[in-house]
C-alpha cells in the first residue's frame, strides 16, 4: 500500500511542473449547486465572458478570478471538463478552490495523476479544503484505495461534520466502490 505522505509528497513535487502560481484568489464554493448550464460553449482556447456576453481568447480575456472561476466550476459540474479547464487555466493567480476545480475535471476525465498532483497544490495552500478532501477521497475511492478514502472521510467529518454535503458525498461514494470491489 502506497504511504500517503509519499503519494501527497510526489503529487506536489509534479504539480510544482505545472504552469499555475499559488496566489489565493476569493471565489465561491466548490459544492454541486450549480448545473453550469447557463454557460455557452466556446472554442477550444476560449473562455466565455458573462460581461462582454461572447467568447474571448483565453489570453485576451479580461473576466477577473472570480469570474474565471466561477464559470470554471460550473463548467466542470455541467461535465463540461476540457471547457473547464481552459476556463480554469486562465485564473492569473489560482487559489485552493481553483486548484480543487481543476483537479477535479481532470480525475472526471479519468486522469487521477493529475488529479492528485493538483489536489495537492490545493492542501498546499489550504490544508483544510473540505471539498478538496471530498474530491481527493472520491480519487482514492474510485481507484479502490479504501482506507485512503476512508482517511480522507475522517478529515472531511472533523472539518465539516457528518451532515454535511461532502461528508455524505464521500460515504456514499466508498460504500459504492466498497461493495463493487
Amino acid at each position: 500500500m502506497i504511504n500517503k505522505h509519499i503519494l501527497v509528497a510526489s503529487s506536489l513535487a509534479l504539480a510544482s511542473l505545472l504552469p499555475f502560481s499559488t496566489a489565493a484568489i476569493a471565489a465561491s464554493g466548490g459544492g454541486s449547486s450549480s448545473d453550469g448550464a447557463k454557460t455557452p460553449s466556446c472554442n477550444s482556447g476560449t473562455v466565455w465572458n458573462e460581461k462582454t456576453q461572447k467568447c474571448e481568447r483565453q489570453t485576451a480575456s479580461k473576466m477577473d478570478d472570480k469570474s474565471l472561476y466561477t464559470e470554471g466550476r460550473d463548467l466542470a459540474l455541467a461535465g463540461r471538463y476540457q471547457q473547464a479547464l481552459t476556463t480554469l487555466g486562465a485564473v492569473h493567480s489560482p487559489d485552493s478552490m481553483t486548484y480543487t476545480m481543476i483537479g477535479y475535471s481532470w480525475r472526471k476525465m479519468g486522469n487521477y495523476d493529475k488529479a492528485q498532483a493538483f489536489y495537492a497544490k490545493a492542501l498546499a495552500a489550504d490544508p483544510n479544503n473540505v471539498n478538496t478532501h471530498e474530491y481527493l477521497g472520491e480519487a482514492y475511492a474510485e481507484q479502490h484505495m479504501t482506507n485512503l478514502a476512508k482517511a480522507e472521510l475522517e478529515k472531511v467529518r472533523s472539518l465539516a461534520g457528518p451532515n454535511s454535503e461532502q461528508y455524505r458525498d464521500l460515504a456514499d461514494v466508498i460504500k459504492g466502490t466498497v461493495s463493487k470491489s
